[in-house]
């Protein structure tokens, strides 16, 4: 009886002064909540600018003949024909201009496709000398060579390509290709002199044309919904004919132009529309 009066007796000791035991005991913050942060995809659209140093392999068939041919009948001076030289013009200069484009990076994997328009301004530009050998002065030893300049210059490139390539969470390695156009400019100018009458002319052509390109990347994601790529393109415009026309001397006629360009370019892109940078 004892033993069951003394528990009771506890037990209700206990009840009346947990409460108060209780509230002197520090309170335990909940466990932190995980918070589930979004991987990174370059899935989204992007604008950007770029600029880059180019070079091109430009090869014109033929300035002399055009020059000498020309005058020779328009003339009437009795030379034979010209033979057929073909001229180098290595272009080289600065490129600047915008990209557009957009990627998609499949679910669960590094493949990453796209597509890539862009617009370049370019001053690519070079000369030469073309000589005139059948200038009758030369013939006549009164003069012992003379030469017309050629001149060259690209100052645009639009493209339209597909990029494919492989990421490395936020680094980039790609490769792309499709089309390409160029717009040039050429010139070819001097004096020929026959013995009687010297004739000054300025040959003028432009050359609008349509080719491919090629080219390899790396571009990094470097801050938020920011990315840098260093870039090398090659593009292939194969022959063209361009009509060079002298209009104070009413003449024309047309050479055959060679050309491929190549160029390392640098360029800065913000992404738009991802909703994961």
């Amino acid at each position: 009886m004892k033993k069951l009066l003394l528990a009771t007796s506890a037990i209700s000791l206990w009840t009346m002064a947990g409460p108060a035991l209780a509230a002197d005991w520090p309170v335990q913050p909940p466990p932190p909540v995980a918070v589930l942060v979004p991987a990174f995809t370059w899935s989204s659209c992007y604008l950007g600018g770029s600029v880059g140093y180019g070079t091109t392999k430009t090869d014109i068939t033929d300035p002399s003949e055009l020059v000498q041919d020309l005058l020779n009948a328009a003339g009437g001076l009795g030379l034979p024909p010209s033979p057929l030289v073909t001229t180098g013009l290595g272009l080289k200069g600065w490129v600047l201009g915008g990209q557009f484009g957009c990627d998609y990076q499949f679910a669960g994997s590094g493949w990453v496709v796209g597509f890539e328009g862009a617009a370049l301004g370019a001053n690519l530009k070079n000369q030469t000398f073309a000589g005139l050998p059948l200038d009758p002065d030369i013939a006549a030893g009164l003069i012992p060579s003379n030469a017309a300049v050629a001149t060259a210059r690209m100052d645009f490139i639009p493209s339209g390509t597909l990029r494919l390539g492989y990421a490395w969470d936020r680094v980039l390695l790609y490769v792309k290709g499709g089309a390409a156009g160029a717009s040039d400019k050429y010139s070819v100018l001097g004096v020929f002199t026959p013995v009687s009458n010297p004739i000054q002319f300025n040959f003028q052509g432009l050359d609008l044309r349509v080719g491919w390109t090629a080219g390899a990347g790396v571009e990094w994601a470097f801050w938020e919904n920011w990315s840098v790529k260093v870039e090398y393109d090659y593009f292939g415009f194969g022959h063209n004919t361009v009509l060079m026309s002298d209009s104070n001397l009413g003449l024309s006629a047309p050479v055959d132009v060679k050309q491929t360009v190549q160029m390392v370019r640098l360029g800065l892109n913000v992404h738009m529309w991802s909703g994961k940078w």
